[in-house]
């Protein structure tokens, strides 16, 4: 199971000087089991804030979250997240880094090294599993994120634009490697990101933020089967509507600043 109930979710923040910052307004959305939902908007448009409050990580100030029925009160078992900046332990090996999670429910030495070896063959690092952090590429380091979010068998994945700082062809191989591993382990994925192109080729839905306040512009259906040719017309096509859509939205951003001043 891993659906996801998103209800009238609303975000602000206060800023040092005293501003109240609307982060997100009244989002809603309904998210289907082993779906893969991309978010894409502007920066600042609230897409990370959002991935935390259903991670538990962060408290809405308005609205709910569930997962399978159940409301969203703080992080849990159901729900694991991936970041960019990877958050791995330096001082552990990559099997002490998978295992982590499992080590902080109880579960045995023998029986969580068993567990994230089985995760660390399916990213395809078992060569690797006593290396260190600092001995990876960034593209390593990633799949060992991967690993240590699936370990804990969650039934969503969260990632937060996992790989938004490896270059085209490490990201580009990254992308098929995690749909490998969604098609296997059939989990929900939330996924954010900056690139248009990243979101076509990844995900079943896509959801259009707006610039601050964050509020749902559009959710566009992706009808290509997989796997997906980036080359294809529909793909291209598809691609240029949602970077037009963003580039308007950040047009409004800016004009909305020029008016306030602000610019």
């Amino acid at each position: 199971m891993g659906s996801v109930e998103i209800s009238h979710i609303s975000r602000e923040f206060m800023r040092d000087d005293g501003d109240k910052v609307i982060a997100l307004s009244d989002i809603s959305l309904s998210i289907a089991d082993d779906e893969f939902v991309s978010f894409v908007g502007p920066s600042g448009c609230g897409k990370t804030t959002l991935l935390r409050i259903i991670a538990g990580l962060d408290n809405a100030n308005a609205g709910e979250v569930r997962v399978d029925g159940s409301l969203i009160t703080g992080p849990g078992q159901k729900v694991g997240m991936v970041f960019q900046e990877y958050s791995l332990f330096p001082w552990r090996s990559v099997l002490s880094n998978v295992a982590f999670g499992l080590q902080m429910r109880g579960i045995s030495k023998e029986e969580r090294y068993a567990i994230a070896r089985k995760y660390i063959s399916l990213v395809g690092l078992s060569q690797f599993e006593n290396s260190y952090p600092h001995e990876l590429s960034g593209g390593m380091k990633q799949r060992v994120a991967i690993a240590r979010a699936l370990a804990t068998d969650p039934d969503i994945l969260l990632m937060d634009e996992p790989f938004g700082a490896l270059d085209a062809q490490t990201r580009n191989h990254m992308q098929c490697e995690l749909l490998d591993i969604w098609e296997t382990k059939k989990k929900t994925i939330l996924f954010v990101t900056h690139s248009c192109d990243e979101a076509v080729f990844l995900s079943d839905r896509i959801v259009v933020l707006s610039p601050r306040p964050g509020i749902i512009r559009d959710i566009i259906d992706i009808p290509i089967s997989r796997p997906r040719d980036r080359t294809d017309k529909e793909f291209i096509d598809l691609r240029r509507h949602l970077l037009e859509m963003i580039e308007e939205e950040e047009r409004k951003e800016e004009r909305i600043k020029c008016k306030s001043g602000n610019l």
